[in-house]
């Protein structure tokens, strides 16, 4: 027994397996969002890839074989978001009630169910590209996640988008507001944090809300976020911090409020530059 468990602590503190530097090189190249090499934050980032890439486990959908490629440029991906949070929780603790990773070719069409006012079960089919669950795996549309380089004009990422749900899950509620640090800009108290918080996403979601309305009903200017995020305060988090990091430029232009309110929870890299 006692030799068992000196092997197994063995491996668990031997470091993670280097992410090679081609396969690093590459990564940088296909989503240039992410911080450019040799920069700290770039050695930071592929640090807690490697780290994530220990601990979780990619699984294959419809026939897909995941490729290390794949597992780094998901891997890559996810880890940005908590790149620079270091309260109420560091890095891929934020990861941490999970450790499946389900990768699908492309879009799945999955069967919903809801019960309207009246007891009514009213069931449908919805089009997914990605999915997380409290406490279960994250699913993701390959053919959406190797795109996210030319989909970053757009604003639209779905490995942050469904990494911001877990991080929105940890305190159990999608609710768009994460677990905040204590005196987050400078809030006496959690509640106070919490109520800084939603005042100004809900503000931001209300607005976009009404863009959104005017855009569809009566042909005003189009939106330039996912109109996805219009579908609930949870949802228009983890739409706006996909733009958020992948289009900040095109992003702080439309949302100053919400890039100040992110840059204060995310801490992320080049956001005092």
């Amino acid at each position: 027994m006692n030799r068992w468990l000196g092997r197994l602590r063995a491996r668990l503190q031997r470091p993670p397996p280097a992410i090679g530097e081609v396969l690093w090189q590459q990564a940088l190249l296909e989503f240039p969002f992410l911080p450019r090499s040799p920069s700290t934050q770039s050695l930071e980032l592929r640090a807690l890839a490697q780290q994530f890439l220990a601990g979780k486990e990619f699984h294959g959908a419809a026939g897909l074989a995941i490729t290390d490629t794949m597992a780094v440029a998901i891997a890559a991906q996810a880890c940005l978001p908590v790149l620079g949070i270091t309260a109420p929780r560091r890095g891929l603790d934020w990861y941490g009630d999970f450790v499946g990773i389900v990768v699908y070719p492309g879009t799945v069409r999955a069967k919903r169910e809801t019960i309207d006012d009246n007891g009514v079960v009213h069931q449908y089919h919805e089009e997914i590209r990605g999915e997380a669950m409290h406490q279960g795996p994250v699913m993701l549309s390959w053919q959406d996640v190797a795109g996210a380089g030319q989909s970053a004009a757009d604003g639209y990422n779905v490995v942050i988008h469904e990494f911001v749900h877990k991080i929105d899950l940890c305190d159990g509620a999608a609710d768009g507001c994460p677990p905040l640090p204590a005196g987050f800009m400078g809030a006496g108290s959690a509640a106070a944090a919490r109520r800084l918080w939603q005042d100004t996403l809900h503000r931001a979601y209300r607005d976009f809300s009404d863009r959104l309305s005017l855009a569809e009903r009566f042909g005003g200017a189009p939106v330039w976020l996912d109109a996805y995020g219009a579908t609930s305060h949870g949802e228009f988090f983890a739409v706006s911090s996909e733009a958020y990091f992948v289009n900040r430029p095109r992003f702080n232009a439309e949302f100053a409020q919400l890039t100040l309110l992110f840059d204060a929870f995310f801490n992320p890299p080049g956001s005092a530059d």
